[in-house]
């Protein structure tokens, strides 16, 4: 079998040693060089390239259905777990816990359930409603485990390695947010970057008022792929009596949006993250769906106002 080997920055170190691991039982194996951001940027077009029979991704969880053969060998890490008594300190008076983590610790969630009801306190596990497949699993994209149990507990509690996820879940809830980095021995309230990130997301906002004409981006990967809504956007934004056009790319280079200089602000249709976490590598600004749809609104008010 011919066989295509996909892996994360942090486990490319171990593709040889999989790669002769395969080829020892006979199989022909390749390794993509090319960088991947989860189980949405599947190495697709360069498995289809070289013919392969399989694709083989490592390090995360099945995102979702794709038309071609791929296995997944998502990649367990244990986290060391002392520094759960140290977070006790942090949840006096919260007693109703909604837990959640990444892929790479969904196999020391109920470890960490039955600690915290040793100690109390009422722990609840969100079903995802997403693309992520376990019970308390959180994707950067995807933080439904947590959003759905918001309106019923005290505080939120993230166990697992670092920020990135947590700062997706905490956007779209509203309850005290608890992280526990046990690999860097953190724990810590992170609520406070909420109004952080909502005075960024204004400040994008006020900046794009003057802007006539609107870059869409359209992310080619196989989980980020939007054409639709970039389409719809589009027309939006064109019967707001502005222009749009819609880029096109597979990874977004943000050194190559700054040269197209007719663009007076983005806005993002592939990874949500991209709107949150890569506003200030471009000059101009950079928005997400429902930015775009209060730039539009304020616009429609100032106009009728003038």
């Amino acid at each position: 079998m011919r066989i295509l080997l996909q892996f994360p920055e942090g486990l490319k170190q171990k593709a040889l040693e999989h790669a002769q691991v395969l080829e020892r039982e006979g199989h022909e194996v390749f390794i993509s060089a090319s960088p991947t951001f989860g189980a949405c940027d599947l190495a697709l077009d360069e498995a289809r390239n070289i013919k392969a029979d399989k694709l083989i991704h490592f390090g995360h969880a099945e995102f979702h259905k794709v038309d071609f053969n791929v296995e997944y060998i998502p990649y367990f890490i244990d986290a060391p777990v002392a520094i759960l008594e140290e977070s006790l300190g942090h949840l006096d008076g919260l007693n109703t816990l909604g837990l959640c983590t990444t892929i790479q610790h969904i196999h020391q969630l109920d470890f960490v359930k039955r600690f915290y009801e040793k100690n109390g306190k009422k722990v609840i596990v969100g079903k995802p409603y997403g693309f992520a497949k376990q019970p308390g699993q959180i994707l950067g994209c995807d933080i439904g485990s947590a959003a759905s149990v918001d309106g019923i507990v005290d505080v939120h509690v993230y166990f697992g390695g670092g920020m990135f996820h947590p700062l997706g879940a905490l956007l779209s809830t509203k309850k005290p947010f608890l992280a526990i980095e046990p690999f860097q021995n953190s724990v810590r309230f992170i609520d406070q970057f909420r109004e952080i990130y909502r005075k960024r997301s204004r400040g994008r906002i006020m900046r794009s008022i003057d802007a006539k004409r609107i870059g869409v981006l359209a992310s080619t990967k196989n989980g980020q792929h939007n054409l639709n809504l970039a389409t719809i956007i589009k027309k939006r934004v064109e019967s707001a009596g502005l222009s749009a056009g819609i880029l096109v790319a597979n990874t977004f280079d943000f050194t190559s949006l700054d040269n197209m200089l007719e663009f007076d602000a983005f806005v993002n249709t592939a990874c949500p993250r991209i709107a949150i976490d890569d506003v200030d590598r471009t000059r101009k600004p950079l928005l997400s769906p429902n930015e775009l749809m209060e730039v539009l609104r304020l616009k429609s008010e100032m106009k009728s106002t003038a």
